[in-house]
């Protein structure tokens, strides 16, 4: 690096903390997205295109959360693709299942800047989880080798 030039890393450093203004309203956006998606199926059913809309639209908040700054929606949002990825028969999916996941999502969105939101999102994604590894457990009871899959740690950081 020459002497006057700006370092690469606080160059992209400073472009990030220029960025992080706009990440709550990126982040309002994908969950708008993902509640558009629950609100499909909720009116449409668990139609291929539904399914695959919900799912990218969990997997990228999943993704993006972190960098975002919102790293605790990312355990709601893993569970949301975990339940969508390994049920056989996405028809069998209840949809109240998904709204608990949107529902989940959204409230540790919205919630936050509160001095409690670690805990929140600790009770409300342990809940989900618990419940989606009841539903996963009962819809694969035949098929072992998914059981395994199924049963590791979650992906998303904790």
């Amino acid at each position: 690096m020459r002497l006057g030039e700006i370092d690469p890393v606080a160059r992209a450093e400073k472009a990030l903390a220029d960025l992080s203004r706009e990440f709550s309203s990126w982040m309002d956006s994908e969950c708008e997205r993902l509640d558009a998606a629950r609100r499909n199926i909720a009116t449409g059913g668990f139609t291929p295109t539904n399914k695959e809309a919900v799912f990218h639209a969990a997997h990228d908040i999943k993704g993006e959360a972190a960098t975002f700054g919102f790293p605790l929606v990312a355990l709601a949002a893993d569970s949301l693709c975990r339940l969508i990825e390994h049920t056989p028969d996405a028809t069998r999916i209840p949809v109240q299942l998904v709204d608990q996941h949107v529902d989940a999502v959204r409230a540790i969105h919205r919630e936050y800047s509160r001095s409690d939101a670690k805990d929140l999102a600790a009770v409300l994604t342990k809940r989900l989880r618990e419940v989606t590894d009841e539903f996963l457990l009962h819809e694969n009871r035949g098929r072992p080798d998914v059981l395994e899959q199924i049963m590791g740690p979650p992906i998303a950081p904790e």
